[in-house]
Protein backbone atom coordinates (compact mmCIF):
# COMPACT_ATOMS: atom_id res chain seq x y z
CA UNK A 1 0.00 0.00 0.00
CA UNK A 2 1.27 3.46 -0.85
CA UNK A 3 1.29 6.29 1.65
CA UNK A 4 -0.27 9.38 0.08
CA UNK A 5 -0.28 13.07 0.89
CA UNK A 6 2.02 13.52 3.86
CA UNK A 7 2.83 17.12 4.70
CA UNK A 8 6.55 17.93 4.41
CA UNK A 9 8.82 18.17 6.20
CA UNK A 10 9.07 14.65 7.59
CA UNK A 11 11.59 11.81 7.53
CA UNK A 12 11.86 8.60 5.54
CA UNK A 13 13.75 5.56 6.79
CA UNK A 14 14.72 3.42 3.78
CA UNK A 15 15.55 -0.17 4.75
CA UNK A 16 16.94 -2.30 1.88
CA UNK A 17 17.58 -6.00 2.44
CA UNK A 18 18.80 -9.21 0.88
CA UNK A 19 17.53 -12.26 2.73
CA UNK A 20 19.31 -15.51 3.56
CA UNK A 21 17.87 -18.86 2.52
CA UNK A 22 16.42 -19.43 6.03
CA UNK A 23 13.51 -17.05 6.43
CA UNK A 24 11.51 -19.16 8.89
CA UNK A 25 9.69 -16.74 11.18
CA UNK A 26 10.61 -13.70 9.07
CA UNK A 27 7.15 -12.92 7.68
CA UNK A 28 5.55 -13.19 11.11
CA UNK A 29 8.18 -10.91 12.68
CA UNK A 30 7.85 -8.43 9.84
CA UNK A 31 4.09 -8.18 10.41
CA UNK A 32 4.62 -7.85 14.17
CA UNK A 33 7.14 -5.00 13.67
CA UNK A 34 4.77 -3.21 11.30
CA UNK A 35 1.96 -3.34 13.88
CA UNK A 36 4.34 -2.19 16.62
CA UNK A 37 5.70 0.68 14.50
CA UNK A 38 2.14 1.93 13.91
CA UNK A 39 1.79 2.38 17.68
CA UNK A 40 4.91 4.56 18.00
CA UNK A 41 4.92 8.32 18.45
CA UNK A 42 5.57 10.12 15.18
CA UNK A 43 4.82 7.17 12.88
CA UNK A 44 3.26 8.35 9.60
CA UNK A 45 3.13 5.26 7.41
CA UNK A 46 4.99 2.48 5.61
CA UNK A 47 5.56 1.20 2.08
CA UNK A 48 7.22 -2.11 1.27
CA UNK A 49 8.14 -4.23 -1.76
CA UNK A 50 10.09 -7.46 -2.04
CA UNK A 51 11.77 -9.26 -4.91
CA UNK A 52 15.47 -10.16 -4.91
CA UNK A 53 15.93 -6.98 -2.88
CA UNK A 54 13.42 -5.96 -0.22
CA UNK A 55 12.78 -2.27 0.32
CA UNK A 56 10.72 -0.91 3.18
CA UNK A 57 10.26 2.82 3.65
CA UNK A 58 8.77 4.06 6.90
CA UNK A 59 7.80 7.69 7.44
CA UNK A 60 8.27 9.62 10.69
CA UNK A 61 7.59 13.12 11.98
CA UNK A 62 10.99 13.71 13.60
CA UNK A 63 14.49 12.27 13.94
CA UNK A 64 13.76 11.79 17.65
CA UNK A 65 10.81 9.56 16.75
CA UNK A 66 13.13 7.44 14.57
CA UNK A 67 15.65 7.08 17.40
CA UNK A 68 12.88 6.08 19.82
CA UNK A 69 11.71 3.41 17.35
CA UNK A 70 15.29 2.18 16.91
CA UNK A 71 15.64 1.86 20.68
CA UNK A 72 12.30 0.09 21.20
CA UNK A 73 13.17 -3.17 22.99
CA UNK A 74 11.05 -5.43 20.75
CA UNK A 75 12.46 -3.76 17.64
CA UNK A 76 15.99 -4.23 19.02
CA UNK A 77 15.32 -7.94 19.55
CA UNK A 78 13.94 -8.28 16.01
CA UNK A 79 17.05 -6.55 14.60
CA UNK A 80 19.21 -9.04 16.45
CA UNK A 81 17.31 -11.96 14.93
CA UNK A 82 17.59 -10.34 11.52
CA UNK A 83 21.37 -10.08 11.76
CA UNK A 84 21.68 -13.57 13.16
CA UNK A 85 19.25 -15.39 10.91
CA UNK A 86 17.38 -13.57 8.12
CA UNK A 87 19.59 -10.92 6.53
CA UNK A 88 22.47 -11.63 4.21
CA UNK A 89 22.84 -7.86 3.89
CA UNK A 90 20.93 -4.71 4.77
CA UNK A 91 21.37 -0.99 4.35
CA UNK A 92 19.47 1.72 6.21
CA UNK A 93 19.19 5.32 5.10
CA UNK A 94 17.44 8.21 6.82
CA UNK A 95 16.28 11.08 4.63
CA UNK A 96 14.56 14.38 5.24
CA UNK A 97 11.61 14.84 2.87
CA UNK A 98 11.21 18.48 1.98
CA UNK A 99 8.84 18.14 -0.96
CA UNK A 100 6.51 15.53 -2.38
CA UNK A 101 4.14 15.21 -5.29
CA UNK A 102 2.40 12.39 -7.11
CA UNK A 103 -0.05 11.27 -9.73
CA UNK A 104 -3.04 8.96 -9.67
CA UNK A 105 -4.99 8.00 -12.77
CA UNK A 106 -8.74 8.32 -12.40
CA UNK A 107 -10.12 5.04 -13.71
CA UNK A 108 -13.78 5.90 -13.22
CA UNK A 109 -15.74 6.22 -16.44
Amino acid sequence: MMVNHLTPTYYAVIFSTILTEDISGYVEMSKKMELLAKQQKGYLGLESARNEIGITVSYWQTLEDIVAWKNNIEHTEARGLGREKWYKKYQLRICKVEREYGFEKNLEV
